[in-house]
């Protein structure tokens, strides 16, 4: 049997077609490791193309640079963010249980996903000069506000939760005090002479925070 000459076997075989879906998630997957680990400053494209698999030119192609990459990280950490709550179907309990679900959502996330608090502390540094620049963050946090608005509007209705809620109020609340114990909690350990993680520390940490939630929420005003 004859063995087909070298430019008709190359010519056989089946060209591998570019993915640019795959590509880009690559790219934004292996930038918020590199970001959430450097920071802004310290990343270095080279880094994040040799994790991602891909080369500069795709990089810059796709995203239009590393600053601009920075910001679709953002957006992504965001957009899981508010993906993750929505998988919680908050509607089916009672208002009560579902701000203690969403509360103890919050905590395993911040717990879970270390990489979103060093991102959001990152961008903090740099006074959120790439959330600005953002084209969805109005949209992502209308979409994350909607959720814990849902809850309060239905404990409302119930005559269960006060009238006086200021939502952006209530949404610092709950996600900066699980927010500041975490990203302090090497300080805070020194501080107070305790591990902060422990399981322990961890359990009475979520009840102490969601009893203040739910203990304001459930108030009524003076």
């Amino acid at each position: 049997m004859k063995r087909a000459p070298d430019h008709q076997a190359t010519e056989d075989k089946p060209k591998q077609k570019r993915d640019p879906v795959r590509t880009k998630a690559r790219i934004l997957n292996a930038a918020t490791q590199e970001f959430s680990r450097h920071g802004l400053g310290g990343a270095r494209v080279e880094r994040i193309t040799e994790r991602a698999g891909a080369n500069k030119r795709m990089l810059y192609y796709y995203f239009g640079g590393k600053e601009l990459l920075f910001v679709a990280v953002l957006e992504k950490a965001y957009e899981d963010f508010g993906n993750a709550q929505r998988e919680l179907h908050l509607d089916e309990f009672t208002p009560v249980e579902a701000m203690r679900r969403l509360m103890a959502f919050l905590w395993e996330y911040f717990l879970e996903n270390p990489e979103f608090i060093r991102l959001l502390n990152s961008e903090n540094l740099h006074q959120a000069k790439h959330l600005k620049r953002s084209t969805r963050v109005h949209e992502l946090a209308s979409h994350i506000l909607s959720i814990l608005g849902g809850v309060v509007r239905r404990g409302q209705a119930g005559d269960v939760f006060r009238e006086d809620v200021d939502i952006n109020q209530l949404y610092i609340t709950v996600t900066g005090l699980g927010y500041f114990y975490l990203s302090n909690r090497y300080t805070l350990s020194t501080l107070l002479s305790m591990d902060m993680l422990n399981p322990e520390a961890r359990r009475a940490r979520i009840e102490h925070i969601t009893e203040v939630v739910v203990a304001y929420l459930t108030a009524r005003p003076t």
